[in-house]
């Protein structure tokens, strides 16, 4: 990855590059694991480059898209039944690279108030944090900006400090995890929490299966783009040779298991090299790489994740039509 490993202050915003504590051996060693394992994968935190942040700015303008425009309908309207006082707060934000949601509820804060706010943008993208925390500062020029670079998955340690939090992760990221997964990262986030602390974590409830596969299958195929652009993103980082023209976008609602699946579905045989791994990857025509999970909740799934992880669910907002809900739970020991 070519991020520079250093620390960027200016005009008040500070830029922190953790992804330089991970090494490119260990990025490249995920991706190839990922790629040979008898059921191919590939993490959906590699879809956020530049281009894959661009294209996903698409996705959340199409009509077919219904998560990000109701969720926003959601967080525009909570500031005050989220916290009576923001001084002294620092408000962090895991998978920062849309600043237009994270806007919506610091507009929600009385300037003074802000003056005594911090926002902390995290995420794995460097131009998405660039742009996110940039144009936040613009827009709040007396709130105190960081961006810090980093996989917060696997680094769960980024946001310790000692000051109140309130911490914020939308857009039902917590749906691409699996079961095993969300539980780990929940236990971790909450050891990095203290008594007092919030989070805000967003779900895509369970609804119509149409509803939900339109969202992933739009008609201008901006997500199939998105999906195939994750191919170029593991070309950048492991110097392999996949042609994303070659894969066709395939995403389906899976009943069994309450969620949408997006694979990637090749078109004819191939040989994949990667410059530092010695064996090529063989996959067959109509071999499939699964590159993504969004699964789909109900109430009693948001109070059992809030409970496993030792925090109470203190609110559960949700729009009139039940199709997407934020859930806000409170560290009480």
């Amino acid at each position: 990855m070519e991020i520079d490993n250093i620390v960027v202050k200016n005009r008040g915003i500070t830029i922190i590059n953790r992804l330089k504590d991970i090494s490119n051996k260990t990025i490249i060693n995920e991706i190839y694991n990922g790629l040979n394992s008898k059921r191919r994968y590939i993490s959906p935190k590699f879809f956020y480059d530049k281009r894959g942040s661009e294209l996903f700015e698409k996705i959340t303008e199409l009509d077919e898209y219904y998560p990000t425009r109701t969720e926003k309908s959601i967080i525009s309207s909570i500031g005050n039944k989220i916290c009576n006082n923001y001084s002294g707060i620092n408000i962090i934000e895991l998978g920062s690279g849309d600043h237009t949601k994270i806007e919506l509820l610091i507009k929600q804060i009385s300037p003074e108030q802000l003056r005594k706010v911090e926002y902390t943008a995290v995420d794995i993208s460097e131009s998405a944090i660039k742009k996110s925390v940039s144009t936040l500062k613009k827009v709040f020029s007396q709130l105190k900006v960081t961006g810090i670079i980093a996989d917060f998955i696997n680094q769960p340690d980024i946001i310790t400090n000692n000051k109140q939090k309130i911490i914020c992760f939308f857009g039902s990221t917590i749906g691409n995890f699996t079961e095993r997964e969300r539980i780990r990262f929940m236990n971790n986030l909450s050891s990095q929490m203290r008594k007092g602390d919030k989070l805000l974590l967003g779900f895509d409830m369970i609804k119509e299966h149409n509803i939900i596969e339109k969202a992933y299958n739009d008609d201008k195929m901006v997500t199939a783009e998105f999906s195939r652009n994750v191919l170029n993103v593991v070309n950048n980082i492991t110097g392999s040779n996949f042609n994303p023209k070659e894969f066709e976008h395939n995403a389906f609602y899976n009943a069994k298991k309450e969620r949408i699946e997006m694979h990637l579905k090749a078109r004819k045989d191939m040989l994949i090299d990667i410059e530092s791994v010695k064996e090529s990857i063989y996959i067959k025509k109509d071999e499939t790489i699964h590159t993504e999970n969004s699964h789909k909740f109900n109430s009693e799934h948001i109070k059992s994740i809030g409970h496993q992880a030792g925090l109470s669910t203190t609110d559960i907002f949700t729009d009139k039509k039940g199709w997407f809900s934020i859930a806000l739970y409170k560290k009480h020991t």
